[in-house]
Parts: C-alpha cells; structure tokens; sequence
C-alpha cells in the first residue's frame, strides 16, 4: 500500500525504456518495504472489513503484492486476481504468490474481471484521472451484495515528528480526497470508515525508505503515516 507519486494502477508512459526499467525497479523496491512495515496494519484492516468468505477477490493496482498476499492469507480458499499496469510488478508479484494476474491501464479498456465479491483498492484510485468513471466500472464488475475495500494516504509518509506531511502533489490531485461521497454518487452503500494511525520506529527497512522517499536519512528517524479506509457495498 504504497504511494509515492507513481501510479501502481497506472502507467508511466514517459521516458526511454531503460530510465522506465530503473524507475519501476526503485518503484518496486519501495511498494516492497512499504509492504513490509505495513504487514500488521494491512492485516488488521481486511480483518476489519465486513466480509466473511469471498470466494473471487480483485486486487486492483496490485502494485508488487502487498494486498494480494495479505488477502490470501486472510482468505486462503478465495481466487485472487491481481491487476496492475506495469509488466514489472506483475512479474515481481508472481515471483513471491503465483496468481492469475490481469495487466490493465483501468482508465483505458476495462478488463474482463468476473463477478469478484470483494474488491480491494489500496493507494491506486487517487492516481486516477477519473474516479468517479472508475467507481462506476468497479460498481458494475462487483456481483450484487459485494464489497469494495478503498484504503488510502492522507499524503506522503513523514519520517520525523518536526517534518510536516506534504499532502499536496499535483500529478496525484485526488491523494487525500474524501471518497465517501464518490463511492455513494458511483451507487456504493458505506458501510464503514476508519483511519489507521501508524508509528514505526527506528529500523533497517525504515532507513531504507526514507532514503528512497526522501534522498536522505533524517536524524530523528521515525515513519509516520494515516490510512483511511472505506467499505463500500454494492446493493444485493
């Protein structure tokens, strides 16, 4: 659950092919340690949402896989598939949790995803230049009675109680956006919302990303970030 001003549900399409393979390389390393300080919030969060046994779930903007192997370990008996726009992820996902796995830009041609009953959307739908068309598509692919899972940053993760979070970025306009009343104006029911505040200390993996965030190891060095989290159901 990532977000550093790359779309994970989205594509680059800029530069030569090498600076992209680069760019992706470093994009993965960071969705990785993301993954990694974030396991135990991530778990808590799906055991939070008010869904028993899916038996299909959607990944969308799968990023290197983060969700889909917190959803299978929450769900083991559920089929995953994991959607993303870049090639690199994918494989990088299907390296570490063989899955069946959709390559799809989601503002471009709709993929044919099934009938999931349960949609997971974490830090992919602020990079979408329209949400509420997107909303729509995943109201429309959902089977009836389903449930979408949107978790989101409230902006970039700060890694010392002085620095200031910048919430602002203009290639993300909707990072921090309230989907409450988008899920409601796409036909969603919210059935819940709550934030996940989260303090990490000190640690390799924490060094490790704030270099890759910031360019720099901060003195006082502690990660600090909000989800926010919406569950949405699509009326039986």
């Amino acid at each position: 659950m990532s977000d550093h001003g790359h779309g994970h549900g989205h594509g680059h399409g800029h530069g030569s092919t090498h600076h992209n393979h680069i760019d992706e390389a470093l994009q993965a390393e960071v969705l990785d340690l993301d993954a990694e300080l974030m396991a135990e919030h991530t778990a808590s969060i799906i055991d939070w949402l008010p869904i028993d046994n899916p038996h299909h779930i959607v990944d969308l903007g799968a990023g290197t896989g983060a969700g889909t192997r917190a959803l299978l370990a929450a769900f083991p008996n559920a089929h995953i598939t994991a959607v993303d726009a870049s090639p690199e992820h994918l494989r990088r996902l299907n390296e570490k949790t063989p899955v069946h796995t959709v390559q799809a830009d989601l503002e471009q041609d709709w993929p044919d995803l099934g009938t999931p009953d349960l949609i997971w959307a974490s830090a992919s739908l602020h990079h979408m230049a329209h949400p509420d068309r997107v909303l729509r598509q995943i109201h429309d692919t959902l089977a009836p009675g389903g449930l979408l899972a949107v978790v989101e940053v409230d902006g970039m993760p700060t890694f010392s109680a002085a620095q200031a979070p910048n919430s602002h970025d203009e290639r993300v306009p909707h990072r921090g956006a309230d989907w409450g009343p988008m899920l409601k104006a796409a036909g969603f029911t919210v059935e819940g919302e709550r934030t996940v505040t989260v303090h990490i200390e000190r640690s390799p993996a924490v060094e490790r990303y704030a270099q890759l965030v910031l360019q720099r190891i901060p003195d006082d060095l502690a990660m600090h970030t909000e989800r926010r989290v919406w569950a949405a159901r699509k009326p039986a």
